[in-house]
């Protein structure tokens, strides 16, 4: 008898027809027709308007009766005064509130990750979300009342008596600190989430091996957020020219614009107030497409460096 063994052929599983899927799970295609058409209608069909930022718009003429000036706008808002102050401060109130902001819910998550109590657990939890859901409006009325010059908690503490939202060189400190009270506890959702899956065994193994509570932190809970780190950041780099137009419109005086005057600021002045419809959309799509760059970029950055990460 041979003792070569036979090797059963292998089948091949043959892809069906796009059709012939669609006709076999056609509830889910019919599931996922609903957000697909809501993306078109609310999305892609007002892109359509964008045409405004290469026209002379005038409402009495429609859209399309309205003179093709091609970037007149464009060009206009490049040659304006205040366009590399607006461009200046749009980056650094973007860029302070990323490198401050985006570290804290990570480094929050891995603290609460290490309590061992679940009710205290909660209850810290539930303090760091609260902020998030209190509304701008309110949030700067609140600035305004503790940095308020007379009576305000901070000069009260201070026992001094300045107009702190007057001072230019401190708006995007209350600006970025501001923002991590309110955005921080929120942040940490999907980190704990990811925690919350790591298989318990791996913590007890390493108390076993002695590491230390640095050492489970930096070889088991690190490694698990890796992912979800670099997801957050292309997020948020994708909204890096995109600050919020609230706070700043509510917190800015004339005495701190030197630091507070952004681009959505200025688009929400010379469209509504102004009615420069044009004008206002070509400073936008400028702002839209620095977004869209940026979000590439940081995309490729950081694929290419998570490939390499290690915290060994």
């Amino acid at each position: 008898m041979s003792n070569s063994k036979t090797t059963a052929p292998t089948k091949t599983v043959r892809k069906k027809p796009l059709l012939e899927r669609i006709g076999t799970y056609w509830q889910l295609y019919l599931m996922l027709l609903v957000p697909v058409v809501l993306t078109i209608i609310y999305k892609y069909i007002p892109m359509y308007g964008i045409q405004i930022a290469f026209r002379d718009y005038k409402s009495v003429r429609s859209m399309w009766g309205s003179e093709w000036v091609g970037l007149k706008w464009f060009m206009r808002f490049f040659s304006s005064p205040n366009c590399v102050r607006m461009i200046k401060n749009t980056i650094l109130l973007s860029l302070y509130s990323l490198l401050w902001s985006f570290p804290i819910p990570i480094i929050l998550a891995l603290m609460i990750n290490q309590l061992r109590f679940s009710k205290f657990k909660r209850t810290i939890q539930t303090i760091l979300y609260a902020p998030h859901f209190i509304s701008i409006m309110v949030v700067c009325g609140m600035l305004r009342i503790f940095l308020s010059p007379s009576g305000g908690l901070i000069n009260l503490i201070a026992n001094t008596s300045i107009d702190f939202l007057s001072e230019a060189s401190a708006f995007r400190t209350i600006y970025v600190a501001s923002g991590i009270w309110q955005d921080a506890g929120w942040g940490i959702i999907v980190y704990m989430a990811t925690l919350a899956n790591i298989d318990t065994s791996h913590y007890e193994a390493a108390k076993i091996d002695g590491a230390s509570m640095f050492q489970r932190i930096r070889f088991i809970d690190l490694p698990e957020l890796v992912p979800q780190i670099v997801l957050m950041l292309i997020m948020s780099a994708g909204s890096l020219m995109n600050v919020g137009f609230e706070k700043v419109f509510l917190l800015q005086t004339d005495l701190n614009k030197a630091t507070s005057d952004v681009i959505a600021v200025y688009v929400y002045q010379q469209g509504i107030e102004h009615a420069k419809y044009s004008y206002s959309t070509a400073v936008g799509l400028f702002n839209t497409v620095v977004n869209v760059i940026l979000l590439i970029v940081v995309n490729k950055i950081t694929s290419k460096i998570s490939e390499d990460v290690s915290f060994v």
